[in-house]
């Protein structure tokens, strides 16, 4: 039984073959018949626009997709540059603040050398800018020599201020601009003086000028450092810039005139300050200032000195003889 169902599969594998070989041989004869051949250009034919477009649309796509690829690509890229433009354009401007600073410390040095005066060179670290005062604190204070007193000078040898307060690592300036300002100013064309004081708008005012004295806009005015007998000198060491007249008033019944200065430094802007420590102004210390030897005692050497008494003043009005007449 079982050889008999193989033979049976057998025949109809056989059987199917030769119908597949028939159909074939019978195809290939179609497709070399020329009738065939004119229905399979016809067809072909009438297909090709379809065909076309079906290769634009595929294009298309294929286009589509590259450019989808190309735009995420450039994206990421523009990304890329601009974080690295960023980048760039902060660490230029950090350069350029570090160039800054470098000239502004430059500046100072050359000053320092220029001075003559032991100086200590300082940051402002904090302003106050109020309706009531103008000052600035500094990054130095008596562990570097600064004291109380002691003048601050900008760069290109301009008056800042001066030392109001101060502590071991900082100081306190009361600017130019203060309201509690006076400064003896000088004028550089005619050496006429003047008392230079703040207002807080920040143009400082030169009054008590001498009428009979030529001010003019532009002259540059620079602290006069007057020196007076018995050590009393000026608490701004001479010839430190101030500032630049920009308006003059003038009365013609007054006996004196007033100008207005620009400041010299840029006193709402200050980064670094010179303090000069070694310049001591105002009354000389209690030890060295003058007294009267007048009670007849001698003192040794080295001590302080004596205070000259002003001659009693004398009266030479001749009496007349009516004066002298006796009633």
């Amino acid at each position: 039984m079982t050889t008999v169902l193989a033979t049976r599969a057998a025949r109809r594998r056989w059987v199917a073959f030769l119908v597949l070989l028939v159909i074939s041989v019978m195809l290939m004869g179609f497709s070399s018949n020329p009738a065939v051949r004119d229905v399979q250009n016809g067809v072909s034919f009438a297909f090709r626009p379809i065909q076309g477009v079906l290769d634009s649309a595929a294009r298309s796509v294929a286009s589509l997709a590259a450019s989808i690829t190309e735009i995420d690509r450039l994206t990421v890229d523009n990304a890329a540059l601009r974080a690295e433009n960023d980048r760039l354009a902060a660490e230029n401007a950090r350069l350029d603040e570090i160039r800054r600073e470098n000239e502004s410390l430059t500046g100072l040095l050359q000053l320092r050398a220029g001075l003559g005066h032991a100086t200590v060179a300082t940051t402002v670290i904090a302003r106050e800018s109020s309706e009531f005062r103008r000052l600035v604190v500094l990054d130095k204070g008596t562990d570097d020599g600064i004291a109380v007193g002691d003048v601050a000078v900008a760069a290109g040898g301009a008056l800042a201020g001066r030392v109001v307060e101060v502590g071991p690592a900082s100081a306190k300036v009361v600017l130019l601009t203060d309201s509690s300002s006076t400064v003896i100013g000088q004028l550089s064309t005619n050496a006429a003086t003047g008392e230079v004081v703040g207002q807080l708008g920040g143009v400082l005012i030169m009054r008590q000028i001498d009428a009979g004295e030529t001010v003019a806009v532009g002259d540059e005015v620079v602290t006069a450092g007057i020196e007076l007998g018995g050590g009393v000198r000026s608490p701004y060491p001479k010839g430190l810039l101030v500032g630049q007249v920009v308006d003059v008033k003038r009365d013609a019944n007054d006996v004196v005139q007033t100008a207005f200065l620009q400041p010299a430094a840029q006193l709402d802007k200050l980064e670094f300050l010179l303090v000069i420590t070694d310049y001591h102004g105002g009354l000389p210390p209690i030890e060295q200032q003058p007294i009267d030897c007048g009670a007849g005692g001698v003192l040794p050497d080295g001590e302080q000195p004596c205070l000259s008494p002003s001659p009693a003043p004398t009266h030479k009005a001749a009496a007349s003889p009516a004066a002298t007449k006796k009633p």
